[in-house]
């Protein structure tokens, strides 16, 4: 049951957390609020000394992003003579951030607010804001140097010395450790990752097979991805962002979304995450411009979301048409209130949201 403050009275729905507008609530919260703030300046500040432009794009989109496991909240735009045009909220701000460099920015950052279902928990908020920047013609490893500068800038607006989590904790100065996922799979889980992917593609079998060996159980309906993660949350996560923030990078092709392949591989992308505290933060790519590659994955992840889901989203017709205009480019999402969680030691990512979507 939840607890409310001394001198609340009244007849309330049992919800999972109090309302925000009590005063004793909002009195708890309003610490890591300020630290927020203190934060999301430090963080602009960096951004403009590195010549960064921060800009502000449309929440409303024609599809919403076309990975498998996100989903969206649609909603429909209704024109003055009553047309009716379906639209979602983004789950990030990738696809608008894409068009601004096929426009000609190279330097981008956007403070976005995004929206994503079946989300709730800990760390996920049905409303929260990606920190999502980009730099043209610049390598993806550039990214793992911001990341790295960013925590301790982090660190620096919130005076916290350490960040923790759930009995973890990060030196947020120190280099963060740069771990390859194959390297991850073969220390935690004894797993050699690389020997079930093939031209591109994962072999389900094969992982099973080792997963089955490392102690992870599978079901025989799984797919090559659905085996990755299990042994990615069961083994390997669980080892990352102790004493220092890791970056887990080379993503196995299967995985890359719009992360290009690394050059000369068939086995691995540009593709990393950052950890902290066990917590991931950011997810980051050498971003793919190759427009028909780009369609094949859309095409077979929205296959796969019917499949499992039993929806799927439109593709972006003019963002595949930016693609073509597009610059080589690395780009980045960061989850800005978890960080906020891990500076100022908050155990919940709504004690650092200033109004929390209601629960009923």
């Amino acid at each position: 049951m939840p607890v409310f403050p001394a001198g609340f009275a009244g007849e309330v729905n049992v919800r999972a957390n109090p309302p925000f507008w009590l005063p004793g609530v909002h009195a708890a919260r309003r610490p890591y609020l300020i630290k927020r703030g203190k934060i999301a300046a430090a963080l602009r500040a960096w951004f403009a000394a590195q010549d960064f432009i921060e800009v502000e794009t449309p929440a409303l989109h024609i599809s919403p992003g076309n990975e498998t496991h996100l989903h969206a909240f649609a909603t429909e735009l209704i024109g003055p003579g009553g047309e009716r045009q379906p639209l979602y909220l983004r789950t990030s701000p990738e696809f608008a951030c894409k068009k601004l460099l096929a426009a000609g920015e190279t330097r981008i950052v956007d403070f976005a607010r995004v929206f994503r279902n079946r989300e709730r928990g800990a760390l996920h908020h049905p409303e929260f804001t990606l920190l999502e920047w980009y730099r043209a013609d610049e390598p993806y490893e550039t990214l793992m140097d911001d990341c790295a500068a960013l925590l301790a800038e982090a660190a620096r607006a919130s005076e916290a010395k350490e960040f923790s989590f759930r009995g973890k904790t990060v030196d947020p100065f120190a280099t963060p450790e740069r771990l390859t996922v194959a390297d991850a799979f073969m220390r935690f889980a004894g797993v050699d990752l690389l020997a079930t992917v093939r031209g591109g593609q994962g072999e389900c079998d094969a992982l099973a097979a080792a997963a089955g060996k490392a102690g992870v159980t599978t079901a025989a309906d799984d797919t090559w991805g659905d085996i990755f993660s299990r042994i990615l949350a069961e083994r390997v996560e669980p080892h990352l962002g102790d004493g220092r923030a890791t970056i887990l990078y080379e993503y196995p092709l299967p995985l890359a979304a719009l992360a290009r392949a690394k050059s000369g591989s068939d086995k691995v992308a540009e593709r990393f995450e950052l950890y902290a505290c066990g917590v991931e933060l950011a997810n980051a790519f050498g971003e793919l411009t190759d427009v028909n590659e780009q369609r094949r994955r859309f095409d077979a992840a929205m296959a796969e979301k019917e499949r499992i889901h039993g929806e799927r989203y439109p593709i972006d017709e003019d963002f595949l048409a930016a693609l073509t205009q597009m610059p080589e480019a690395s780009g980045i999402a960061l989850g800005f209130d978890r960080l906020v969680m891990l500076a100022t030691g908050a155990s919940r990512i709504e004690q650092v949201i200033w109004a929390p979507v209601a629960e009923q």
